[in-house]
């Protein structure tokens, strides 16, 4: 069996942590500048206010229903998070950390020795106890089912307990049923349009499908999900359903910008920090999406909105290659006299870095390698970039406006709560 742990609203449920007196009380938190929201509480989501919704335009909402709002606390959730999962593992050695709040267990032979609802019970209790972080769990036969589960233990949490285990042909068919299309893990937008046209309209809908036509429409990936929502046991853990990603670091700015050489400095850093994930993954690119764009909240102002495609000459994730194409993009599109608020760097035509074709000339990336690794030991070790592209400036240090952060009360010593 497989179960889907989630930490419920994380984000708020962490900025809850330590201000007992928000219990009960509306939450939301948001994104890099305080631009949007990207968590909110059950009690938030009750005023409606949607995911994504745009700060400044619910500041009215906000103030109306006493909402409390906060500022994105990284550390916090990262620590947070890191305790959770350390508890998680306690109760299996199999485990799959998928997300910051979300995790697969395997429990491979457990039925022997263990009542699986027991035991999930039992490890809810001890999170809670331990982080006050609430987990909504889901137990299926499978990665995906379980993903199922874990939606309805979430939905229905008086009913179930936080816990529902799909543990019969019924109840799978059931939980299926219930379940919109859209709502498929791995599904998206793209193919939920797509198959909603042809009147599928559930998960369950979706495992009727002929396997041939999934496999021709939406690749092996598709194939693949639809066995497990069957029952076939396919995906296993580390095992993502999904197509390969672009790679993307983007950002508002914390005010309006107009120079090219300060845009410049910030899509230097985004290509930087491509590069960086790339090697962490051990993969290379083959082409850089440059992007900007003024604010489009802002009225009266002129709008202004560009993206550029540059294919690299040869796959790489090397600094240098990456940022010198991301320039290249920049320059393509920059236009004088706009006032610009975000722009970002996309990297795609992801590949492994064990099957790069090499060219008779230039493409000298490889022997980059070992000065790219010790770079980012450096960055890493002093836990911030020592080192830099000249591009990026040194000598300016970019902070993101977070006009509400709450205190680091668990990764900053002065920021430690003291009892009186």
């Amino acid at each position: 069996m497989f179960a889907l742990v989630d930490c419920n609203n994380f984000y708020a449920s962490c900025e809850r942590l330590f201000r007992p007196d928000l219990n009960n009380k509306p939450i939301v938190v948001l994104s890099n500048n305080d631009g949007c929201v990207i968590a909110r509480s059950n009690e938030a989501k009750k005023f409606g206010i949607p995911m994504g919704a745009v700060a400044f335009k619910y500041k009215p909402i906000f103030k109306q229903h006493n909402i409390h709002v906060f500022s994105s606390n990284y550390p916090l959730y990262a620590d947070m998070s890191e305790r959770v999962m350390n508890i998680l593992q306690q109760y299996t050695p199999d485990i799959e950390i998928y997300s910051i709040d979300e995790s697969f267990l395997k429990f491979d032979g457990f039925e022997k020795h263990f009542n699986i609802r027991e035991h999930c019970l039992e490890m809810k209790d001890c999170v809670g106890k331990w982080t006050s972080i609430p987990i909504s769990i889901g137990v299926a036969p499978t990665k995906a089912l379980s993903k199922v589960a874990n939606r309805v233990a979430k939905k229905f949490p008086t009913q179930t307990k936080g816990v529902h285990i799909i543990d019969s042909e019924e109840k799978r068919i059931k939980a299926l049923k219930w379940l919109a299309i859209e709502d498929v893990w791995g599904i998206g937008r793209k193919y939920a349009k797509k198959l909603r046209a042809l009147n599928v309209n559930t998960g369950y809908d979706f495992t009727q499908l002929h396997p041939d036509w999934v496999k021709k429409n939406m690749s092996i990936v598709g194939m693949r999900l639809q066995r497990d929502l069957s029952g076939l046991q396919t995906l296993a853990l580390d095992e993502e359903v999904k197509d390969k990603k672009n790679i993307a670091t983007t950002r508002s700015f914390a005010s309006d910008l107009m120079k090219f050489d300060d845009i410049r400095e910030r899509v230097s850093t985004f290509a930087v920090e491509c590069a960086k994930k790339l090697r962490k993954q051990g993969s290379y690119c083959g082409y850089v999406i440059v992007f900007v764009s003024t604010n489009r909240h802002k009225q009266d102002a002129q709008q202004y909105s560009k993206s550029t495609v540059i294919t690299l000459p040869y796959a790489s994730n090397i600094n240098n290659d990456l940022n010198t194409y991301a320039i290249l993009g920049l320059k393509r599109i920059f236009k004088e006299g706009y006032k610009y608020k975000r722009a970002g760097v996309i990297v795609g035509n992801i590949t492994p870095m064990t099957s790069q074709q090499l060219t008779i000339f230039g493409n000298e990336g490889y022997k980059m390698q070992p000065l790219m690794s010790a770079i980012d030991k450096m960055n890493t070790k002093y836990h911030k970039d020592v080192i830099k592209m000249a591009t990026q400036n040194p000598n300016r240090t970019w902070i993101m406006r977070q006009q509400k952060l709450s205190p680091n009360y668990t990764t900053r010593l002065k920021d430690i709560i003291s009892v009186k």
